[in-house]
């Protein structure tokens, strides 16, 4: 029974402790898509299922404090497992401990006093939700499906057939399962009993429109005229999509909410892409958002009619599109004001008052502006090492950073792939031991077999670009987070001489007199780089110390390699949401929904009924955050609990003993 309950814990948290803290409202690098096609149950099939044991979060209300040596852990690694394979005689729990914790990337300070309690992060998806605030400054939701006006086709009239009855059901049966990939044959063929051009374009044209993702040709066997349905996704489709008519006074890019649940935005980018027959460079958004949560966000695309899209409805899973309208601009990264969160932590051991503390600290104070851990990757090589070597342009550290076997959760493939490498330094074998090319160790070894050993920056290069400058923006964070918990520890929460503070985009230092009519709230600190100063106090000279340590000239950030050259940024020390708002909530069943979901309002479902006397309390809190600021954070601080993997697996592991 014991050995149950374990491996029960054991493979929830390989599934969940790595999305139970990516809560962020900034738009990370963005990772190598899923592969297509890849179907997951409704929404509905999910919640019937059996609950997973609770992921338990404990206290941990102490200030942190400067790792001992004894504590730091090894160097390395990049590429996050999902933990579908387990290792025999490891649990999750012993592979965690090559993890990294909070006082690893310098994430030590609180800014409150008050004490914190206990809960469960993440329990469900539907428990954080993310509405994007656009540039407007509105929060989107999804709560229209029709089509406008201009993008709707000349209704037919009635003598005009109904494209639908050219379709019997066994053809449109067929039809779906080659459509959502569940059958086994790679196109569908419809003989054309009453041969005329009428009659077959009314069966392409029906096709296609029930059916998006679907191409049609017009095939002759035997003296026999058929339509031939499959999937137009190729390479050659992809490089030459198909061409519609586009009205002259329309805005060329549609613009949609997309609604998605438990699913990245990279990933739902790429599933509308292959149902659309488009690139997925064509569609265009503001920020990306986390894949374990319900999340809300506009979308734009070029040249694909709002119809199109709202047929998709019928045939996706996880994802509604709504909210179409045409306008004459794409989207662009960092373009949205911040995004809205609603937060559920479940059985928390916090009484009303310890709640009601934490929560007006938060309203009135914010948090330390921290980058959250998510940045610096789960395994054994944290992602700041190998931005670390690029940096001193350690090529060949960063091959072996990125390739050498490593102690810590990872799929079996690439432990044998890493093995392959160390022992015969050959990328072709290595490769091969990858069913998926598409990882960051994929490419990378592609690149050396393409480019040969001597070549690593070219072969690195293969590496999407977001994916290489996620490694550099990981050291500057780690820096960043440390130089700020050492401005924090000296200072205070008080504006103090030699600080920042910002004027429009540029850094001016303060003198004392200035610091007392400053708060702490308009200090800032800079990620290290060739266009930024530094505070004028001892603090800011710990920054060249720092980076001396490293191996690297805090007055030569320029890198050979154009792209590695760190301009520098600044950053508020501290950040107050807004929008803020609590309530502490009972209910009796774990497996029910806390939140009122946009698609639960457009289908009429009730909302969530609480109960005022049930066994379990949860705080349900809602605030609003700035781009480039993690939710994490925020939830740390009011909890006052370490929101490292490693650290929540140890206490996890606690508590189930």
């Amino acid at each position: 029974m014991w050995k149950t309950l374990q491996l029960t814990a054991i493979r929830f948290l390989l599934n969940a402790s790595r999305h139970t803290l990516a809560l962020m409202a900034e738009p990370e690098p963005t990772p190598l898509p899923a592969q297509l096609g890849e179907k997951r149950g409704c929404p509905e099939e999910e919640e019937q299922q059996t609950p997973s044991k609770k992921t338990k979060v404990d206290e941990d209300h102490k200030n942190g404090r400067p790792a001992t040596k004894d504590e730091k852990e090894v160097p390395g690694g990049e590429e996050e497992s999902d933990g579908e394979e387990e290792e025999e005689g490891e649990t999750f729990a012993d592979m965690m401990k090559h993890g990294l914790t909070e006082l690893d990337v310098g994430i030590l300070k609180y800014v409150s006093d008050h004490q914190g309690f206990s809960g469960i992060l993440k329990e469900r998806y539907s428990d954080f939700v993310v509405n994007e605030i656009n540039k407007q400054g509105k929060v989107v939701h999804l709560d229209d499906l029709s089509i406008p006006a201009e993008a709707e086709e000349v209704p037919q009239t009635e003598e005009q057939p109904k494209e639908c009855d050219v379709l019997t059901e066994e053809q449109k049966k067929q039809l779906s399962e080659l459509q959502l990939f569940t059958n086994k044959e790679d196109n569908v063929s419809i003989e054309v009993m009453d041969d005329t051009k009428e009659k077959r374009t009314l069966v392409h044209k029906a096709i296609k429109t029930q059916f998006p993702g679907l191409e049609t040709k017009t095939e002759e066997k035997e003296g026999r005229k058929y339509i031939v349905a499959y999937h137009a996704a190729g390479k050659k489709a992809l490089a030459a999509p198909r061409k519609h008519f586009w009205p002259k006074n329309r805005g060329s890019y549609c613009h949609f909410v997309l609604y998605k649940e438990n699913k990245d935005t990279m990933d739902a980018i790429n599933v509308l892409s292959k149902f659309l027959r488009l690139r997925p460079n064509m569609f265009s958004y503001m920020g990306t958002k986390d894949k374990r949560a319900i999340t809300v966000q506009e979308i734009a695309v070029l040249k694909i009619t709002a119809e199109r899209l709202a047929h998709l409805n019928k045939c996706l899973m996880n994802l509604k599109l709504g909210n179409f309208s045409y306008k004459n601009h794409p989207l662009k990264l960092g373009e949205l004001q911040g995004n809205h969160f609603t937060v559920i932590i479940r059985n928390i051991s916090g009484n009303d008052e310890q709640v009601h503390q934490s929560m007006t600290s938060l309203k009135q104070t914010g948090f330390i502006n921290y980058f959250g851990m998510q940045r610096f990757g789960t395994t054994a090589v944290p992602t700041q090492q190998v931005g670390r070597a690029i940096l001193k342009n350690d090529w060949n550290q960063v091959v072996d950073l990125i390739l050498k076997p490593r102690p810590g959760a990872e799929k079996g493939f690439l432990v044998r792939c890493r093995e392959e490498w160390a022992k015969t330094k050959d990328p072709e074998a290595a490769l091969k031991k990858l069913p998926n090319k598409r990882c960051v160790e994929g490419q990378l070894l592609r690149g050396l077999s393409m480019y040969g050993k001597k070549n690593i920056i070219t072969a690195f290069g293969l590496i999407p670009r977001n994916n290489r400058l996620m490694y550099i923006h990981s050291y500057q964070s780690v820096v960043w987070n440390t130089m700020v918990s050492r401005r924090i520890e000296a200072f205070g929460l008080k504006a103090a001489e030699g600080d920042l503070v910002l004027e429009g985009t540029t850094a001016r230092v303060l003198s004392a007199e200035e610091a007392d009519k400053h708060s702490i709230h308009d200090i800032v600190m800079p990620l290290p780089g060739f266009d930024v100063i530094y505070p004028s106090h001892h603090v800011g000279k710990g920054y060249r110390e720092l980076l001396a340590a490293d191996g690297l000239d805090i007055d030569n950030m320029r890198h050979k390699v154009k792209d590695y050259s760190l301009a520098g940024a600044y950053r508020r020390i501290l950040i107050r949401p807004s929008d803020v708002s609590w309530e502490v909530i009972q209910y009796d069943d774990p497996r029910i929904s806390l939140v009122h979901s946009d698609f639960e309002i457009l289908e009429n479902k009730p909302a969530p009924v609480f109960n005022t006397e049930g066994k379990f309390r949860a705080l349900r809190m809602e605030f609003s955050l700035p781009p480039s600021t993690y939710a994490t954070m925020a939830i740390r601080e009011v909890l006052k609990l370490d929101t490292s993997i490693k650290k929540q697996t140890q206490l996890n592991t606690t508590w189930f003993n």
